[in-house]
Protein backbone atom coordinates (compact mmCIF):
# COMPACT_ATOMS: atom_id res chain seq x y z
CA UNK A 1 0.00 0.00 0.00
CA UNK A 2 2.65 2.63 0.81
CA UNK A 3 4.80 3.75 -1.97
CA UNK A 4 6.89 7.33 -2.60
CA UNK A 5 3.51 8.54 -4.87
CA UNK A 6 1.19 8.18 -1.86
CA UNK A 7 3.65 10.20 0.63
CA UNK A 8 4.43 13.16 -2.10
CA UNK A 9 0.58 13.30 -2.51
CA UNK A 10 0.05 13.56 1.77
CA UNK A 11 2.61 16.32 1.56
CA UNK A 12 1.48 17.87 -1.38
CA UNK A 13 -2.21 17.67 0.29
CA UNK A 14 -0.91 18.84 3.49
CA UNK A 15 1.13 21.71 2.14
CA UNK A 16 -1.95 23.10 0.04
CA UNK A 17 -3.94 23.04 3.45
CA UNK A 18 -1.53 25.00 5.04
CA UNK A 19 -0.97 27.63 2.34
CA UNK A 20 -4.27 28.29 1.54
CA UNK A 21 -5.20 27.60 4.74
CA UNK A 22 -2.34 30.60 5.82
CA UNK A 23 -4.11 32.85 3.17
CA UNK A 24 -7.31 32.81 3.79
CA UNK A 25 -6.90 34.36 7.41
CA UNK A 26 -5.29 37.35 5.81
CA UNK A 27 -8.86 38.85 4.67
CA UNK A 28 -10.27 37.53 9.08
CA UNK A 29 -7.27 39.64 10.01
CA UNK A 30 -7.72 42.88 7.40
CA UNK A 31 -11.46 42.73 8.75
CA UNK A 32 -11.10 42.44 12.38
CA UNK A 33 -8.66 45.01 12.04
CA UNK A 34 -10.74 47.46 10.81
CA UNK A 35 -12.63 48.40 13.71
CA UNK A 36 -9.42 48.66 15.70
CA UNK A 37 -6.71 50.22 13.98
CA UNK A 38 -4.33 50.78 17.37
CA UNK A 39 -3.44 46.83 16.09
CA UNK A 40 -2.80 47.78 12.65
CA UNK A 41 1.08 47.61 12.49
CA UNK A 42 0.90 44.43 14.77
CA UNK A 43 -1.95 42.83 11.82
CA UNK A 44 -0.08 43.74 8.99
CA UNK A 45 3.35 42.63 10.39
CA UNK A 46 1.17 39.15 11.49
CA UNK A 47 0.10 38.84 7.80
CA UNK A 48 3.76 39.28 6.39
CA UNK A 49 5.25 36.68 8.98
CA UNK A 50 2.29 34.08 7.81
CA UNK A 51 2.70 35.12 4.26
CA UNK A 52 6.64 34.56 4.52
CA UNK A 53 7.19 32.01 6.85
CA UNK A 54 4.16 29.79 6.20
CA UNK A 55 2.12 30.25 3.70
CA UNK A 56 4.92 30.54 0.46
CA UNK A 57 6.92 28.13 1.82
CA UNK A 58 4.22 26.23 1.66
CA UNK A 59 3.77 26.55 -1.81
CA UNK A 60 7.19 26.09 -2.65
CA UNK A 61 7.06 22.45 -1.06
CA UNK A 62 3.29 22.66 -3.08
CA UNK A 63 5.40 23.51 -6.54
CA UNK A 64 7.99 20.88 -5.48
CA UNK A 65 5.82 17.63 -4.32
CA UNK A 66 3.53 18.31 -7.30
CA UNK A 67 6.03 18.54 -10.21
CA UNK A 68 7.85 14.93 -8.58
CA UNK A 69 4.40 13.77 -8.48
CA UNK A 70 3.92 13.94 -12.34
CA UNK A 71 7.46 12.40 -13.23
CA UNK A 72 7.10 9.48 -9.81
CA UNK A 73 3.32 8.75 -11.26
CA UNK A 74 1.38 8.55 -13.85
CA UNK A 75 0.71 11.93 -15.00
CA UNK A 76 1.82 13.40 -18.52
CA UNK A 77 3.31 16.85 -17.63
CA UNK A 78 1.50 17.88 -21.06
CA UNK A 79 -1.64 17.46 -19.74
CA UNK A 80 -3.88 20.36 -20.03
CA UNK A 81 -4.98 20.22 -16.63
CA UNK A 82 -1.01 20.12 -15.46
CA UNK A 83 0.16 22.61 -17.97
CA UNK A 84 -2.56 25.26 -17.22
CA UNK A 85 -2.36 24.81 -12.98
CA UNK A 86 1.39 25.40 -13.52
CA UNK A 87 0.89 28.32 -15.42
CA UNK A 88 -1.61 29.73 -12.90
CA UNK A 89 1.15 29.09 -10.12
CA UNK A 90 3.50 31.14 -12.09
CA UNK A 91 1.03 33.95 -12.33
CA UNK A 92 0.26 34.06 -8.45
CA UNK A 93 3.67 33.66 -7.30
CA UNK A 94 4.65 36.67 -10.05
CA UNK A 95 1.71 38.57 -8.51
CA UNK A 96 2.25 38.04 -4.84
CA UNK A 97 5.98 38.60 -5.36
CA UNK A 98 5.83 42.13 -8.01
CA UNK A 99 2.49 42.91 -5.98
CA UNK A 100 1.39 42.06 -2.99
CA UNK A 101 4.30 41.87 -1.13
CA UNK A 102 5.31 45.10 -1.92
CA UNK A 103 2.07 46.60 -1.17
CA UNK A 104 2.12 44.68 2.07
CA UNK A 105 5.71 46.59 2.56
CA UNK A 106 4.10 49.52 2.21
CA UNK A 107 1.34 49.58 4.23
CA UNK A 108 3.58 48.59 7.13
CA UNK A 109 6.08 51.82 6.35
CA UNK A 110 3.16 53.96 6.23
CA UNK A 111 1.67 52.65 9.54
CA UNK A 112 5.13 52.76 11.54
CA UNK A 113 5.41 56.71 10.53
CA UNK A 114 1.82 57.04 11.40
CA UNK A 115 0.47 57.66 8.46
CA UNK A 116 -2.36 55.30 8.51
CA UNK A 117 -4.88 57.89 7.85
CA UNK A 118 -2.82 58.88 4.34
CA UNK A 119 -4.40 59.11 1.00
CA UNK A 120 -1.87 56.41 0.11
CA UNK A 121 -2.26 54.39 2.82
CA UNK A 122 -5.97 54.40 2.00
CA UNK A 123 -5.31 53.64 -1.88
CA UNK A 124 -2.91 50.62 -0.87
CA UNK A 125 -6.07 49.28 1.26
CA UNK A 126 -8.18 49.17 -1.44
CA UNK A 127 -5.79 47.46 -3.61
CA UNK A 128 -4.97 45.29 -1.24
CA UNK A 129 -8.98 44.41 -0.80
CA UNK A 130 -9.11 43.98 -4.47
CA UNK A 131 -5.69 41.77 -5.17
CA UNK A 132 -6.52 39.49 -2.35
CA UNK A 133 -9.79 37.64 -3.31
CA UNK A 134 -8.00 37.90 -7.19
CA UNK A 135 -5.70 35.78 -6.21
CA UNK A 136 -7.76 33.61 -4.08
CA UNK A 137 -9.57 33.44 -7.23
CA UNK A 138 -6.96 31.80 -9.30
CA UNK A 139 -5.90 29.61 -6.32
CA UNK A 140 -9.69 28.07 -6.78
CA UNK A 141 -8.87 27.82 -10.50
CA UNK A 142 -5.70 25.77 -10.00
CA UNK A 143 -7.76 23.89 -7.43
CA UNK A 144 -10.65 23.06 -9.68
CA UNK A 145 -7.96 21.66 -11.97
CA UNK A 146 -6.43 18.88 -9.40
CA UNK A 147 -9.88 17.59 -8.79
CA UNK A 148 -11.07 17.40 -11.46
CA UNK A 149 -8.15 17.31 -14.23
CA UNK A 150 -10.37 18.82 -17.26
CA UNK A 151 -8.96 18.37 -20.77
CA UNK A 152 -9.38 19.91 -23.80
Amino acid sequence: MFSLYLLLKFIHIAAAITAVGANITYGVWSTRVASQTAHLSFVLKTIRFLDNRIANPAYGVLFLTGLIMVFVGRWSITSFWIIAAIVLFIAIAAIGGAVFTPLVRNQIRLVDAGQEDSPEFVRLSRRNAMLGPGLGLLVVLILVMMVFKPTL
